[in-house]
């Protein structure tokens, strides 16, 4: 089914065992608790030479780390601390840009799309300036996937944990690289990431197969030449049936136009080598497989989590997700089509088969062959590999949990009045409520104040216990919508997947206890259920939504204020947080555009 009918569906979200403050409702005598550090269980082909502080990253050493990290650390407990802080400055400016050769005006950072990538090595600190340098829009800037330890103010989720960014104000994020791989940062302003406000992040670390070169990110994108903000203003009040299909695909912010302008992206390889790619899905609702013409792809990394290497022809990449994957340049030398295929269940695109070029070295031409152009995977799948996604570090989660009915939250899709006139307003609502981050009163005002007068449409559950297992059921609502996977992304944690199904979870299916996938965005299937599980041993209010970024400006989303306790503290050892929402509230009194739709 795709996007253009999702404005019918009817999504249920249940949520499970948890610690939290809703009327009647109470799972704290459900909680598991845990120590402090959360589970530490090394997998049984751990060795010692590995963590061998004399063992070092090298192209045929590619698991050590050195200093006694390595492939086999346990992010989610320990890891290092170099010492070094690598600084980087963005600014964001409305330009225009013609990237697949089509003008197109741009919330461009720096200049260009995507914006700069950001390095840094596993342990560093990371030192991000921001400053908006656009007329008449706010921002904020969200480091995808980046756990935040004990950094929830640094978050950049507007209206949840700062105020936006005012036009000519300036913000400096800082926090440390706990994790290693690949991510990517965005604005989480309304829909202006879809508008260009995105980039690549990447942090050095070990890898659970050997390579030769890194080729750095390959973000993929769906690319609409009308703007995204009128789109999502003409679907909040259903002027339009679902989104209109997106006008191209770009791969690492270039490809050519319906009228062959344009260029395609293109890698040189060497024959024999081995090079880490690392695909990152910035689309604001497509969902690809990714395949090269006669190579396999070695994934080895889902997210932020290392894997056992596993081998296949096409991957699937949701919005949000990130793969690291090795490339054996093991075929005859010429060139070669690498593909993005849109998936008609989860995407809506003009463009059914987008394409860039690898090219070996000494070949006789670096155009590829047309009998190949259109190759691609027979089916529409939109489901997450999650039964080859084994993390190389095992952690298992307690076993055989009654998740009870009386844990059911629902997601609804409605079209309402709006007040005191005749429009009509398109939401999807979570418990009945579709989530509205306030931008002049984000969350951690209320926490700073100790005001628990939460409105209901905060969507906010707390999670009160700390170093506990919550587990989450989230569940669509079959015969109810047309049927559309969603990708469910959390702040603050790499979750667990337990299982994923069609049909109704009601506890009698078996779900995965023993090392199961462990990552930050997985894929609900159509008609189906999704099953999770962390521990709530971060503080912090953290955002938990569908990444189609249409879905989360119409309510698709909630939060969690996890350990508040703990949260004061934070706040105040963050420079500035206070004047952020001081210099908003001055932009705000005669801002050009007030906010709508959730603001995420």
């Amino acid at each position: 089914m795709h996007c253009h009918s999702f404005i019918l569906f009817f999504l249920s979200l249940v949520q499970f065992i948890s610690a939290r403050a809703l009327p009647g409702r109470s799972g704290d005598a459900k909680l598991v608790r845990i120590g402090a550090n959360g589970p530490n269980r090394y997998p049984s082909h751990y060795t010692a030479n590995i963590t061998n502080s004399n063992c070092f990253n090298s192209p045929t050493s590619r698991q050590c780390w050195g200093g006694g990290y390595s492939i086999n650390t346990n992010v989610d407990s320990t890891w290092p601390r170099t010492g070094r802080t690598v600084r980087y400055n963005l600014e964001i400016q409305n330009i225009t840009l013609a990237l697949d050769g089509h003008p197109k005006q741009v919330l461009a950072v720096n200049g260009q799309y995507p914006g700069p990538t950001i390095r840094a090595r596993w342990g560093d600190t990371i030192q991000v300036t921001v400053k908006n340098s656009m007329q008449n829009n706010g921002t904020s800037m969200h480091w995808h996937g980046v756990r935040q330890w004990y950094s929830n103010p640094m978050d950049g989720t507007n209206g949840i944990t700062e105020c936006p960014l005012a036009p000519g104000q300036s913000r400096t994020y800082t926090f440390l690289a706990t994790q290693y791989g690949t991510t990517w940062y965005h604005s989480h302003h309304s829909s202006q990431y879809s508008q260009g406000v995105v980039g690549t992040i990447i942090i050095d670390g070990p890898t659970s197969a050997n390579w030769d070169y890194d080729l750095g990110v390959m973000p993929v994108t769906d690319w609409y030449y009308s703007s995204a903000f009128g789109i999502v203003s003409q679907l909040s009040v259903g002027a339009i049936r679902g989104p209109p299909p997106a006008d191209n695909v770009l791969i690492n912010g270039t490809n050519v136009n319906a009228t062959s302008g344009g260029a395609y992206h293109r890698n040189t390889i060497q024959k024999g080598k081995k090079y880490l790619l690392r695909f990152v899905n910035t689309a604001t609702q497509d969902g690809y497989k990714i395949g090269l013409d006669g190579h396999n792809l070695t994934v080895v990394a889902a997210d932020f989590v290392p894997i056992e290497p596993w081998t296949t022809d096409w991957l699937y990449i949701g919005v949000g997700q990130r793969y690291d994957v090795i490339v054996e340049a093991n075929q005859p030398i010429g060139s070669y089509w690498m593909h993005f295929v849109p998936q008609a269940s989860c995407s809506n695109n003009k463009i059914t088969n987008a394409v860039s070029i690898f090219t070996y070295q000494g070949a006789n031409s670096t155009t590829p062959s047309d009998s190949t152009r259109n190759n691609g995977p027979s089916t529409s799948d939109c489901l997450d590999p999650n039964d080859n996604l084994i993390p190389y570090v095992q952690l298992d989660v307690p076993k055989n949990q009654t998740i009870p009915a009386s844990s059911r939250l629902d997601v609804n899709f409605t079209i309402v009045q709006g007040n005191g006139t005749s429009q009509t307003l398109v939401q999807w609502n979570l418990n009945f409520t579709a989530i509205h981050a306030q931008w002049n009163k984000p969350t951690l005002e209320y926490v700073r104040e100790g005001n628990t007068s939460y409105p209901r449409d905060m969507n906010l559950i707390e999670l009160s216990t700390a170093n506990a297992w919550s587990f989450w059921v989230i569940q669509a609502v079959p015969n109810l919508a047309p049927a559309q996977p969603h990708p469910i992304h959390l702040h603050g944690h790499d979750f667990y997947v337990l299982g994923a199904g069609t049909g109704t979870y009601d506890n009698s299916q078996t779900l995965n206890y023993g090392n199961p996938p462990r990552r930050d965005v997985a894929m609900l299937p159509a008609n189906g259920y999704l099953v999770l599980a962390f521990i709530t041993d971060n503080p912090g209010a953290w955002l938990m939504h569908c990444h189609v970024a249409w879905h989360i400006d119409l309510g698709l989303g909630a939060q969690f204020l996890e350990q508040k306790n703990k949260i004061r503290p934070l706040l105040d050892a963050t420079v500035g947080w206070n004047n952020q929402c001081s210099s908003w509230d001055r932009y705000d009194d005669t801002a050009i555009y007030k906010e709508t739709g959730s603001g995420l």
